[in-house]
């Protein structure tokens, strides 16, 4: 297990004391916000959904900053250095779209039914058999995603001090752990619109000074052309037409037929893992329903989609340039192995942003570009902790485990699940470190625990004849599916993949991805038509077909101006989205 070796106490990161005081600053407000939060928890649905009681913008910035942890920032910056450009699908075609989608159609019932989480929703619908399915694999899910955020969190504090990376993995969980405890999602939500603003200012001028390093948009595009050209052909480069033009994606999807490549993006990327990601993923819809209305609920995805489609450029940018300007990921991109790295054991793709950062950026800017990064991780792991917590508490432990308790009861009981899920994260963060991108395994998890979700909520919310069994069956089977292929093909178990499927890294997800998703449809459907479906009046704000049309809509949102409401605001996105996917 690399995790635990003993490291060298040399720093990646060579910082002076301007830089540690910036950081120092950044914790100060973190843990500070945290006890201020406390003040404001006196109940379990303080702690766990924040009182239902924030405004549409703050709940759409925390929105699109949990999602700002290591998967948008090492996983789509080791995308850009490995495939270029076309890693802007995982924006444009795999986010916006779907949380559109989420804010105009799915919210109203999310919010409007009042349950506590996404799993909730599902044992209404479909009762306890999937229900308990997707709270257990939420749960693993979220425990596994944590150690992804964990393990790049304890890497940028290995990176600056030269700690063994298995003691920077408890510093680093500590320190959320101690804001997600004392405030619950208050305080989760309050950090993440700061750090959202930390990671954009922490990251724009790294954007901006390597751009002016490898000449503007042009030189770099020249740069990556040369490399492409002259790189060994066993080190198997996408061509440079691949990798600086979006479409159709064949560096990202590893196709060669430009046709398919463009199916696995819009179907694989754009329908199954984006629509099963966003509409369905609690850590997501989480921040949503802790808004004060159900306008703001339906508002909260569409205001986090406008930061959204911008992101590519402070992210993936940073990592074309890194590929051509950073001398060991341009030896990694040309098949040699770099020693070094944040792990000890070898520069990855992960690196790319914290060699870049080494390379061009001076100390001042360096320490608020570390704080950016350490503001990512954090609120990436808050994320996944404070929605395992809620889903550990309201949907496993209070309703099979003790039933029946004192709110005050559940409350210390989340406590203790946050504990309890911030250290297993240190376990699981020792798994994520042996890929050399984490977005290979982060995609591969999507595939496992949303893909079939997502099949299940799609068509049990719009056709009202799927039963109870055909919900726990279809995604049992979905979720197994997606397993079975991922060990068929190349290299998504490592050594254990069987190699039958000629596919590796995230073209194997979205195939693995669509299985779940067929297969769940399928068997739902056949199982619903030989089992007894529900009473439709049961089905009221469960299902499209039997909920009236007034209680899926706030009535006070006619009285606002025409720019805030859900419906003009979701227009201009899907416009401004469409139009930057032919710009680019």
């Amino acid at each position: 297990m690399p995790v635990l070796s003993q490291l060298p106490t040399a720093t990646l990161i060579d910082a002076n004391p301007v830089d540690y005081l910036i950081i120092a600053l950044y914790f100060a407000f973190v843990l500070g916000i945290g006890f201020m939060a406390r003040r404001a928890v006196s109940d379990s649905l303080d702690f766990f959904l924040s009182g239902r009681s924030l405004p549409a913008w703050v709940t759409g910035l925390a929105f699109i900053s949990a999602n700002l942890g290591a998967v948008e920032i090492m996983g789509m910056s080791a995308n850009g250095a490995e495939f270029g450009i076309a890693t802007v699908h995982y924006f444009w075609v795999g986010a916006i779209p779907a949380m559109l989608f989420l804010g105009v159609v799915m919210m109203p019932f999310y919010y409007g039914s009042k349950v506590r989480s996404v799993p909730e929703f599902m044992f209404r619908r479909f009762g306890t058999g999937a229900h308990l399915v997707n709270a257990i694999s939420f749960a693993v899910a979220q425990l596994l995603i944590a150690g992804v955020n964990l393990y790049l969190l304890g890497s940028i504090v290995h990176a600056l001090l030269g700690w063994p990376l298995w003691v920077a993995l408890i510093v680093a969980a500590i320190i959320v752990l101690s804001y997600i405890t004392l405030g619950g999602l208050s305080a989760a939500i309050y950090n993440e619109v700061l750090q959202f603003f930390v990671i954009v200012a922490a990251l724009l001028p790294l954007t901006l000074i390597g751009l002016h390093r490898v000449g503007g948009y042009e030189g770099l595009t020249q740069k990556i052309t040369e490399f492409a050209n002259t790189a060994p052909a066993s080190a198997e480069v996408p061509p440079a037409e691949w990798q600086l033009n979006s479409w159709p994606g064949q560096a990202l999807t590893g196709f060669e037929s430009p046709f398919w490549s463009v199916v696995g993006i819009v179907f694989g990327l754009g329908f199954v893992l984006s629509f099963g990601y966003w509409t369905t993923n609690f850590v997501e819809v989480q921040r949503a329903m802790a808004s004060n209305s159900m306008s703001a609920a339906r508002k909260t995805p569409i205001i986090g989609s406008f930061p959204k489609m911008f992101v590519p450029f402070i992210v993936i940018l940073p990592g074309m340039i890194a590929a051509v300007l950073v001398q060991e990921i341009g030896e990694l991109k040309a098949g040699g192995t770099p020693a070094g790295g944040a792990s000890g054991e070898g520069v990855a793709y992960n690196d790319s942003l914290l060699l870049l950062m080494r390379d061009i950026l001076p100390n001042g800017l360096l320490g608020l570009a570390i704080a950016g990064l350490l503001a990512a991780f954090m609120a990436g792991m808050a994320a996944n902790i404070s929605a395992f917590n809620t889903v550990f508490s309201y949907d496993l432990w209070q309703r099979y485990i003790r039933k029946d308790h004192s709110d005050d009861y559940y409350l210390r009981i989340g406590r203790l699940a946050t504990v309890g899920a911030t250290f297993l994260a240190i376990f699981t963060a020792i798994v994520a470190s042996s890929f050399s991108n984490v977005m290979d395994y982060l995609q591969t998890l999507f595939g496992f625990f949303n893909a079939p979700l997502f099949a299940t909520f799609i068509l049990g919310m719009f056709w009202k004849r799927m039963t109870a069994t055909a919900g726990w069956v279809g995604l049992s089977a979905g979720t197994l599916s997606a397993v079975l292929v991922a060990f068929l093909s190349e290299d998504a178990f490592g050594e254990a993949s069987l190699g039958v499927i000629p596919l590796s890294g995230q073209g194997a997800a979205f195939v693995a991805a669509s299985a779940a998703f067929v297969v769940d449809i399928v068997l739902s459907i056949i199982v619903s038509l030989v089992t007894e479906p529900k009473p439709e009046g049961s089905l009221r704000g469960l299902v499209y077909s039997e909920t009236p049309r007034e209680e899926l809509v706030d009535p006070e949102e006619a009285k606002q101006p025409w720019f805030r409401r859900t419906l003009p605001l979701a227009g201009i996105s899907l416009a401004m989205v469409i139009a930057l996917n032919f710009l680019v």
